[in-house]
């Protein structure tokens, strides 16, 4: 099981979307073949809008020109990714009872709400749907994919997001979602940087790893088959 295991935590800081999807496919490949641990990748994008791999386009109403838009292998529609944003991608090994695609799923919620609480905001879920809410505003956007039980994808939440962007499409394919975020709710003395080191202690509490070790983004970038001019596109 991943408590069997340390968890490796990399800031990237801000990373163009398909630099982040192969540096991701690397990282599980190699957790597959045990060659690292458990390793979370928290990170910023710039603008994206991303769709899961069976959801529906027309759910992009009104995207601003160039705005970029990858279809790829996470489940849920769509959504949009960029500055202010905190995206988490854990590469984790599910082994026994964790085996299971809705445990995984709740973990990850019980993660965000439980670093939302820290901040003095009360969050929680929604029967049926999956994310973490506040009140009856969407807070937190979750997608994940998963081979021969080594995930990838993840979350995004909302720290201090343009939220206009979100008025371009239907958050996650549900009609009337209204999104929010940290500072919305009137918080904005909590920074993406403070907000992501509450995030490592409470995904490393959920899921039960045994210790948690910073690892640097150069380390990263040499530890796995990515193009050296992938480097200059990070931003750690």
């Amino acid at each position: 099981m991943s408590a069997a295991f340390g968890l490796n935590v990399v800031r990237l800081g801000t990373i163009d979307y398909e630099v982040a999807l192969q540096l991701q496919n690397s990282l599980l490949v190699a957790r597959m073949g045990d060659a690292i641990e458990d390793t979370l990748l928290l990170l910023e994008h710039t603008h994206t809008y991303t769709l899961g791999r069976g959801a529906d386009e027309r759910f992009i109403i009104h995207p601003p020109p160039d705005m970029p838009i990858h279809r790829v292998s996470r489940g849920g529609q769509v959504t949009y990714h960029g500055p202010g944003q905190l995206i988490g991608y854990p590469i984790f090994k599910l082994e026994g009872s964790e085996r299971d695609l809705s445990r995984y799923l709740r973990k990850l919620e019980q993660v965000l709400i439980n670093a939302l609480e820290r901040c003095g905001i009360a969050a929680g879920r929604r029967e049926k749907l999956t994310g973490v809410w506040v009140a009856n505003e969407k807070i937190a956007s979750i997608g994940v994919g998963i081979r021969r039980w080594v995930t990838q994808h993840g979350f995004a939440i909302n720290i201090a997001t343009d939220l206009s962007y979100f008025d371009r499409i239907v958050p996650c394919g549900i009609e009337g979602c209204r999104m929010t975020s940290i500072a919305a709710l009137g918080h904005r003395e909590v920074s993406l940087n403070d907000f992501g080191g509450i995030v490592e202690e409470e995904t490393a509490v959920v899921f039960g790893h045994s210790d948690r070790h910073q690892v640097d983004p150069q380390d990263l970038w040499r530890l796995v088959e990515v193009p050296g001019e992938a480097v200059a596109t990070a931003n750690p």
